[in-house]
């Protein structure tokens, strides 16, 4: 096959044209004069992004310097055409505000009834197109790496009718729009589980399961402590002093590589720092090391991040609802062991996240500037305040509520988006045609 065509399986066997037949507009555009203010905005690199158009991006260009500029329009399609890593990148302008292009950005233009912009972005976010591209690629006079406007021209793909592309783009609004919504209602699951724990955290439950009248409306239910005001019920104390122990990690030199199955591993720091217990963040102990059995990470474990170069993640901890056999922690990880008669252990990982600690934690933080770090003496000298156990115990069951609800719509967001992925496969080459679809 030819090198100026891209390599999609052509299942319907649609005719192939190229991109200067199809488009009246191939060009990239020009360097902005950028000023402080301006109701003109331009369009660079950061503004295709993965998910589409974002002229949250776009920098303020002269209204003076007007002349000879490139405008895109509503279906035009942008493609990053200089730089590294967004080099490829393609999105559909959509917006009804006043934007020009900078010499970053190619604009892709349909002549009359030759394409559906977002047909053609679909096609060049394909892996076959992203491969294609990547083969015109070169240094340009600064150095940087760019795309060939003449192979990109000269590239040709499979092109269905401009009905079955009409219909590919209502099947895949129709997803976006879902993917749109689950995502939205993620995040406002995420923002009341956020809420709950605040909430959690300052005022706890009373006595039949309900949060408890904030202290500016029962100031009597608090009592004055070094961390503010605490429900009376609660007792401040080191952290210490309700923790059996803490154990350490071990970091072996290991391959770039995860453990497979009956194998041992270690856990990277990643496995912890975003939040949420990622096992599969782990490296493969090599050959001839012996496992350590006793810092095998298990359900329900309390782990902490000890050490990260972002200082705002030390400390960041995650309670491990479920984990494969044979993971053990790292030299920059911890293990909070809670007395199961003071703490709860998934109250203690949601505790280490309370502001007043944080706040206490950014304060003891040592190391250099590329690592910072924090002492088992540190963690066990923090100061909490630690509600009885069995209001520890019905927080839990709110907070594992708010964790599932979240998890579903994540699980839903996940389908929905392997779905998509599926369905443009088999759209764009033809091995579904929108014909059979609809009927």
């Amino acid at each position: 096959m030819s090198n100026s065509v891209i390599d999609i399986p052509n299942e319907a066997g649609w005719p192939e044209r190229t991109l200067d037949r199809m488009c009246s507009t191939i060009s990239r555009g020009t360097a902005p004069v950028y000023v402080e203010h301006s109701d003109v905005l331009a369009i660079g690199q950061r503004c295709v992004t993965t998910l589409g158009f974002d002229p949250g991006f776009a920098r303020p260009h002269s209204s003076r310097a007007m002349g000879n500029v490139l405008k895109p329009e509503g279906g035009d399609v942008l493609l990053n055409s200089t730089g590294t890593g967004t080099i490829g990148r393609s999105c559909v302008f959509d917006s009804s505000k006043d934007f020009i292009v900078d010499g970053h950005v190619t604009l892709l233009r349909s002549a009359p009834g030759q394409f559906r912009g977002e047909w053609l972005d679909a096609v060049l976010r394909s892996p076959w197109a992203q491969n294609h591209l990547e083969r015109f690629c070169y240094a340009g006079s600064t150095n940087q790496i760019e795309l060939s406007r003449t192979e990109l021209a000269a590239t040709s793909l499979p092109v269905p009718s401009i009905d079955e592309q009409n219909e590919f783009v209502r099947i895949f609004s129709t997803l976006d729009c879902a993917i749109r919504k689950t995502e939205a209602s993620v995040e406002k699951l995420k923002q009341v589980k956020q809420g709950l724990l605040h909430d959690l955290l300052t005022r706890g439950l009373d006595a039949n399961g309900e949060l408890r009248p904030g202290h500016d409306v029962a100031p009597e239910l608090y009592q004055e402590s070094p961390l503010g005001w605490v429900p009376k019920e609660w007792e401040v104390q080191p952290l210490g002093d309700a923790l059996l122990g803490i154990d350490a990690g071990w970091s072996p030199s290991c391959p770039e590589e995860p453990p497979r199955a009956g194998e041992w591993g270690v856990l990277k720091v990643s496995a912890v720092s975003g939040g949420v217990f990622q096992p599969l963040e782990s490296k493969r102990l090599p050959n001839g090391l012996r496992p350590v059995p006793s810092i095998e990470v298990r359900p329900g474990d309390v782990i902490l991040v000890r050490a990260n170069g972002v200082a705002d993640l030390v400390a960041t901890t995650v309670y491990v609802e479920a984990t494969p056999k044979g993971l053990m922690l790292s030299d920059k990880t911890l293990r909070l062991k809670p007395n199961p008669s003071k703490l709860v252990s998934r109250y203690l990982a949601a505790l280490m996240h309370h502001s007043a600690i944080r706040k206490q934690i950014g304060g003891v933080l040592n190391g250099s500037s590329g690592q910072k770090n924090i002492s088992q003496s540190q963690i066990e000298d923090l100061l909490v305040a630690i509600p009885p156990v069995s209001e520890q115990r019905a927080s839990e069951s709110l907070i594992r509520e708010a964790e599932r609800r979240v998890g579903s719509e994540e699980v839903t967001l996940s389908k929905l988006i392997a779905t998509k992925v599926g369905l443009m496969d088999d759209l764009l080459t033809g091995r579904v045609r929108v014909t059979r679809l609809l009927a």
